[in-house]
């Protein structure tokens, strides 16, 4: 199965940023791109591509202990960019570096279960807001989505997702993502309707 972990932000924070996306689907040339869903929006710790089912217990446990190392920290959606002409993102401001650790700590996870994981690279937070085909520049949507900054929230959870591929061959279909496996950050309770 083709898994990842991630962070996932809360509705109050994908509300705004919604918000600010309508926007940027008024531009010129935004016919062209394709727009990710608000439910599908998250920030990729570490993506773990095919994985042995025989290795999710490991896996799970191991991440589980890398969300209990790790205490709960604010984040917040905030301006964006891209990666060449083929992906429009948004970032995010707050505390970024306890993001990187937690990205680690998720690569280290899957690494000591067994998984094979692409070469370590600088983690930069990003989540991606739509992707094009080389054809249309981003830079407009870039400068219009800098002066975005979202309401801070606190991050409680990692989270493992399932990335359910298209199969009908339906021209637009998109994978469909189900959260596999929760877990609370700094081994603490969730407090039902807290923040995050």
């Amino acid at each position: 199965m083709r898994l990842f972990a991630a962070v996932l932000p809360p509705d109050s924070a994908t509300s705004e940023l919604a918000d600010a996306a309508r926007a940027l689907k008024a531009l010129p040339g935004a016919d062209a791109l394709r727009w990710t869903a608000r439910d599908s929006w998250h920030f990729t710790l570490a993506f773990m591509a095919e994985v042995d089912e025989a290795t999710v217990p490991d896996l799970t446990a191991r991440l589980e202990r890398a969300a209990h190392r790790t205490p709960p920290f604010s984040l917040a959606l905030r301006g964006g960019g891209h990666f060449g002409e083929r992906a429009l993102w948004a970032g995010a401001t707050g505390d970024i570096p306890a993001l990187r650790l937690l990205a680690q700590r998720s690569d280290a996870a899957a690494r000591k279960a067994g998984v094979t994981m692409e070469e370590h690279r600088h983690y930069r937070p990003h989540l991606t807001l739509a992707r094009g085909r080389g054809e249309t520049g981003l830079g407009p949507y870039v400068d219009a989505l800098a002066p975005f900054e979202g309401t801070a929230w606190t991050v409680d959870e990692l989270t493992l997702v399932r990335s359910n591929l298209p199969r009908s061959g339906v021209p637009g279909e998109r994978p469909r993502y189900e959260a596999v496996g929760r877990w609370v950050l700094g081994g603490g309770v969730r407090v039902p309707g807290g923040a995050g």
